[in-house]
């Protein structure tokens, strides 16, 4: 069993956003997304795959599609596939995002 602590994976840069590939198979594929202030990610979205997003620390804003969704930490939602999601840090503070995508995306990238 292949076992990972998440915090070993948190990665901030001014360069931009830090992401880091958390586990991926065959069926399933997550990534942390470390987010500083004022940055974003996306757009990301793939056809075959639905994907959820929770925040783990911080807070985040969503935009799926045309709707928009302010998530504190723990907050989660979820992408359907086809659609398409930009991700927003909504504070000063830094965001730490858990992005699972199954089946695993054709492109993981944003």
């Amino acid at each position: 069993m292949e076992a990972k602590n998440l915090t070993d994976l948190v990665r901030f840069s001014a360069e931009g956003p830090g992401r880091e590939t958390l586990f991926e198979t065959e069926r399933v594929w997550a990534e942390l997304v470390c987010l500083d202030r004022a940055q974003e990610t996306g757009p990301m979205g793939d056809p075959g795959s639905d994907a959820i997003i929770t925040v783990v620390a911080g807070e985040a804003v969503v935009f799926l599609d045309r709707e928009r969704r302010r998530l504190p930490q723990w907050g989660s939602v979820v992408v359907p596939a086809g659609s398409e999601v930009f991700v927003r840090n909504a504070s000063t503070d830094p965001a730490v995002i858990l992005l699972v995508a199954a089946p695993p995306p054709q492109r993981a990238e944003g």
